[in-house]
Parts: structure tokens; C-alpha cells; sequence
């Protein structure tokens, strides 16, 4: 195997112990070597705190000096939380730098690489890139496309149904697949849900496998509400983690919201069309509060209009060895495809079973 491979493949694999940590930052990871041997580690933990590149000089001390640094993100060239990992690199007198991709945040964009150049250090670029790139989808799209990447999750059963007719959908999918899903929660910045679905199942939207959480790290809660209809006394208000209710911008003062915030939920005012919240807008506003990744937990009228209006980058569906009967409730509720022209087409990306359900990964082609 070529050596820059073998020590890029570590690096990515220490980014990926920030999979579940590290938003709204990207995933980095870094190794230090010299003589072909790998003398420190490094990869960024948690936002705010030091970067890859930052935890492999201080792991190595003076001996970084004249090491080759592999990074899978160009080293930043700015001041944001913490200071330059150019500089960083720089000042400790590394001797080269290998660098998977370059970052998409328009304040680096080439910047950390160019500095490094300007000051003599020889800078690679490209090594695993598609890689690298695999290692933060959502922070990708949302610096180069000003757009969370939104997964959407359903379970369902083989004749493809998400509850009875009656509306009871308790359990469809294994326990197994459920513990899946809290996989899902984890590596999302935000879950994202509807009124109805609220109202319906009383759901607490969490991570509750420890395995995944890091310093009791929870995804936000985003649910769309413009009529503000939600419960002061929902469950998901009493735990851990931050709520946001998206509702009618004339709706967030008085009793109803008041009795709200003080379970500790954020209102979010925006201008509805017609009598529902603007798609659209509603993700606009995720990418203002810089969530990287969402996942959407919902009934099929809002995952119904979410794809229809192109807004959904990956389905994850739960399939379930049941048969629920042609009376149960659809996957998505998509009015108006009446030719083979209009359907939604999908790349299967992956399929695996789980327990005894198969879980199918798709990309939504836009």
C-alpha cells in the first residue's frame, strides 16, 4: 500500500471518532509522522475545543519538528473559536503537509493551503479525497450549497405502510432496528419533525443509547408547528437537549408561547404560506443555526411534501417482514403523480438487514 494512503486511512479513521461530536464543525483527523513511523494523534473532539491538527503537535512536542502532517481537511487559515492551524503547523516546523481535501468554508477555501506554501512547506492535496469528503456530507453541502443534508427515516412494513389504518404503528419495525435509529439521531445535528406526528406519538426525539453519546451531547429538536399546537406538556420539553418550534411569527407571544418557553422551548417566527410554514424557509433556517445534518422523523404528509419540493438527500427506510393490508397508511403522501414521468427516481446506495428487518439507504436524485 503507498505510504501516503496508509497514514491518510488512520487519520480518517481518528476523524471518525468525532462522528457523533464535533458539529456544527467538521470531522478532521491527523497524524504526524517521521521516518515513515507515526508519532502522534490527533483529531477534533468536540466544537470549541482544539482541532486535529492542534492535538497531533501538542501530542508531539518538539519532536514535530520536520514531521510530515496528514490531514483529511486543509488546516483552517482563519481565526474562528481557536486560532489558525496553518500557523500552528508553521510554527512548529513540520516539513510537509498531506492533505485530503480542501476545506469548502469560503473563509478557508484554499487559504490554509496557500499560507502553508507561502512559507516554504511542501503541501499535497487529493490524497483519499472522496474519502475525506464521505466524512462530513452536511458541513459540505451547507458551506458549498447553503443547505443541510436532511436523511429521512421511516419504518415500514413489506407492503410498504407506516401505520395501521386506525393510526397505530407501534412497533412495525425489530428492536434491533430501532437501536439503529439511535445511531441515526446521534450523528445528526437536529432532528426534524412535524405537529402532527407530535401530537400522535408524544415522542421524545433523543438519543438514549449511551454508546453514542459523547459529554451528553443531544441533537436539537426542530419541530414545525404553525399553528402552535404543541403541548407545554409534551415529553420531549422535559428532557435534555434543546427544543425549537418553528411557528407563525404572530404566534410566538402570548399565553401559549409563553407557557412553552418556560418548559424550555425556543421559538422560531416565521412567515407562513398560506396556512403552513414555507418549506423552504424552514431550511433556510436550519443552515442559519448551522446545523450540518438532519434527520427527518415524520409522517408521510410532511415527508411527502419535503421530497416533493426536492428538499431530502437520503432516505433511510426500515423494512419490517409484515403485511399491514392496503388500508394502512402510505409511505409519502405525494398527491398529483399520475405518470411514470413524475415519479421520484432513487440510487440504491446500500441494503443490510437489521435483526430481522432490511434496512435500505437511498439517494434521492434531484
Amino acid at each position: 500500500m503507498n505510504n501516503d494512503i496508509m497514514f491518510m486511512l488512520e487519520a480518517i479513521q481518528l476523524a471518525k471518532k468525532g462522528w457523533y461530536s464535533t458539529h456544527p464543525n467538521p470531522r478532521v483527523g491527523c497524524v504526524l509522522v517521521k521516518e515513515q513511523q507515526v508519532i502522534a494523534r490527533g483529531w477534533h473532539q468536540l466544537a470549541g475545543q482544539g482541532h486535529a491538527e492542534v492535538n497531533a503537535l501538542k501530542a508531539a512536542g518538539e519532536n514535530a519538528r520536520g514531521a510530515t502532517a496528514y490531514v483529511t481537511l486543509e488546516p483552517c487559515s482563519h481565526f474562528g473559536k481557536t486560532p489558525p492551524c496553518s500557523d500552528a503547523l508553521i510554527n512548529a516546523g513540520v516539513a510537509e503537509v498531506v492533505v485530503a481535501m480542501q476545506d469548502p468554508n469560503p473563509l478557508v477555501a484554499g487559504q490554509g493551503i496557500e499560507r502553508l506554501r507561502k512559507a516554504g512547506i511542501p503541501t499535497r492535496v487529493g490524497v483519499l479525497e472522496q474519502e475525506a469528503k464521505a466524512l462530513n456530507r452536511g458541513f459540505i453541502k451547507r458551506m458549498q450549497s447553503q443547505a443541510s443534508f436532511i436523511r429521512c427515516k421511516m419504518g415500514v412494513s413489506l407492503d410498504g405502510r407506516t401505520a395501521m389504518a386506525s393510526g397505530e404503528s407501534q412497533w412495525i419495525t425489530s428492536p434491533e432496528a430501532r437501536r439503529d435509529v439511535q445511531r441515526l439521531r446521534a450523528e445528526s445535528s437536529a432532528i426534524l419533525s412535524g405537529i402532527g406526528t407530535v401530537l400522535a406519538d408524544d415522542p421524545s426525539l433523543n438519543v438514549r443509547d449511551e454508546q453514542y453519546l459523547v459529554k451528553n451531547i443531544q441533537p436539537a429538536r426542530v419541530i414545525l408547528d404553525s399553528q402552535l399546537r404543541m403541548s407545554a406538556q409534551a415529553k420531549m420539553l422535559g428532557l435534555s437537549g434543546q427544543t425549537y418550534i418553528f411557528t407563525d411569527q404572530n404566534k410566538v407571544i402570548g399565553s401559549k408561547a409563553l407557557a412553552l418557553k418556560e418548559q424550555g422551548a425556543e421559538l422560531i417566527g416565521l412567515v407562513l404560506a398560506g396556512k403552513r410554514l414555507d418549506l423552504t424557509e424552514v431550511t433556510k433556517q436550519l443552515v442559519r443555526m448551522q446545523f450540518n445534518e438532519v434527520l427527518l422523523e415524520t409522517g408521510p404528509t410532511l415527508s411527502g411534501a419535503m421530497l416533493k419540493a426536492g428538499l431530502i438527500d437520503e432516505l433511510v427506510i426500515y423494512m419490517a417482514p409484515k403485511l399491514m393490508g392496503d388500508a394502512g397508511r402510505g409511505l409519502f403522501h405525494i398527491p398529483d403523480l399520475d405518470k411514470m414521468r413524475d415519479v421520484f427516481d432513487l440510487d440504491i446506495e446500500d441494503i443490510r438487514s437489521i435483526g430481522p428487518d432490511i434496512r435500505m439507504t437511498l439517494k434521492v436524485k434531484h
